[in-house]
């Protein structure tokens, strides 16, 4: 079934009810493909210390697994994005939850390590069709009135996947061992493919596709990389995400072992932050009938530089409370929920004539300097939040200059075609 709508298919228009309860579906499906890699990433987590006992190695070994799956997203999303543009999504979203599936298998049956982390790295290359594809997918559906709302209940959705993971996985280690945890993961990418069988249509059809095959799509990466209406929102969302990255490698340090809070009450924290996280998200979508993109962008990097640069201003004078510092983390953490699903709209908008490719530099970015990113917070120190809260407001920092540049980019109008 082609179509370039959502609510049109081959057998002609359809009611208003019939065309909601498909979009809501779409939705869904997508925001799951985009869940999938994070629940990947994190679902495990709890089974560390059992997974390193099973197959006779250290943490550190144990740990190359998380390494080698975030080195196959970054790789997928720059190989796959481009080649839903030649080929269309729907193979590359069936093709990529299918694979998925199977090398969830390969880790769950997996008798050494070594197969284990090869199998990670498949499973992080073949996860990344739903995160880079989905995006397209958005692009290719809606217009830019439209794009600000879908943008931000899919950052919206998705935002659940992180805290939710290690839940999951917790609660799945009460009962089986970390093995079935990849087996649920294979399961997911087996529904996800159903889904995207059932209820997402191609949306780049054979005559929006570019000549000259995948090569010729792997080259708009490069075309999209010369455009500073692109290139600056993937930069603001580079170190945005890496900024998000450090977060996550230090906030659970900081309030256990620093503040003393128990893992119960730490989970709390991560948990209300993220609530936080997915607010600013849905309030994107109300808050762009009234305001740019740009503008919202800019706002919000704004807001979020302030939240972690006040934590590191308090921290290295006075000293923080734990009360001050959860607040310096919320207000930084929801405005990002802002910040994201804005910076996606700027992009996709401004790279309609490549939305995979577009989508794989941001998707690119984001994963590459979050990966160089996260360790930084251990190297400066674990004696205070100073560290983190450096890392985080010289990141945010950044990212509000790049959304800045970003307002004087965009006045350059959107291409619409461009093909190699």
């Amino acid at each position: 079934m082609t179509t370039s709508s959502p609510g049109k298919t081959s057998r002609g228009p359809r009611s208003p009810r019939t065309v909601a309860a498909r979009r809501a579906r779409s939705l869904l499906v997508l925001a799951g493909l985009s869940a999938a890699s994070p629940l990947a990433t994190d679902m495990y987590v709890p089974a560390l210390p059992d997974l390193a006992r099973s197959l006779g190695t250290d943490a550190a070994g144990a740990q190359m697994s998380l390494t080698g799956f975030l080195v196959g997203i970054i790789i997928g999303q720059l190989l796959l994005g481009p080649l839903s543009d030649a080929t269309g999504r729907r193979p590359v979203l069936i093709a990529g939850s299918l694979l998925f599936a199977a090398f969830s298998t390969v880790c769950a049956l997996a008798p050494t390590v070594e197969v284990l982390n090869a199998a990670r790295v498949g499973q992080g290359i073949t996860g990344a069709a739903g995160i880079v594809v989905s995006r397209a997918v958005v692009a290719d559906l809606f217009d830019d009135r439209e794009l600000p709302s879908v943008f931000s209940r899919l950052a919206a959705i998705t935002a659940t996947a992180p805290v939710l993971a290690p839940l999951l996985g917790g609660a799945l280690l009460l009962a089986v061992s970390w093995r079935h945890v990849f087996a649920a993961l294979a399961v997911t990418g087996l529904l996800l493919a159903a889904g995207v069988l059932r209820w997402i249509p191609e949306s780049h059809p054979p005559q929006a596709r570019p000549t000259g095959g995948p090569s010729s799509s792997l080259r708009a990466i490069g075309r999209a990389a010369g455009r500073r209406a692109v290139v600056m929102p993937v930069l603001a969302l580079a170190f945005g995400g890496a900024a998000v990255f450090a977060y996550i490698a230090g906030t659970t340090f900081v309030f256990q072992d620093i503040y003393r809070l128990s893992p119960s009450l730490a989970g709390l924290v991560y948990g209300v932050n993220a609530l936080g996280n997915m607010t600013g998200s849905l309030a994107y979508g109300r808050l762009a009938r009234r305001r740019s993109p740009e503008t919202l962008l800019i706002a919000s990097g704004t807001v979020a530089t302030a939240g972690t640069g006040v934590l590191l201003l308090v921290q290295t004078t006075t000293g923080s409370t734990m009360p001050l510092t959860w607040l310096c983390l919320l207000t930084a953490i929801t405005a990002f929920g802002v910040f994201f699903p804005a910076v996606i709209t700027i992009a996709q908008s401004h790279g309609r004539a490549a939305p995979g490719a577009t989508s794989a530099l941001l998707g690119g970015g984001q994963f590459l300097l979050g990966a160089a990113a996260s360790p930084l917070v251990g190297q400066f120190g674990t004696q205070s939040p100073a560290p983190m809260a450096a890392v985080m407001t010289s990141c945010l920092a950044a990212a509000t200059l790049a959304a800045i540049l970003t307002r004087t980019a965009t006045s350059e109008p959107p291409r619409q075609a461009e093909h190699g």
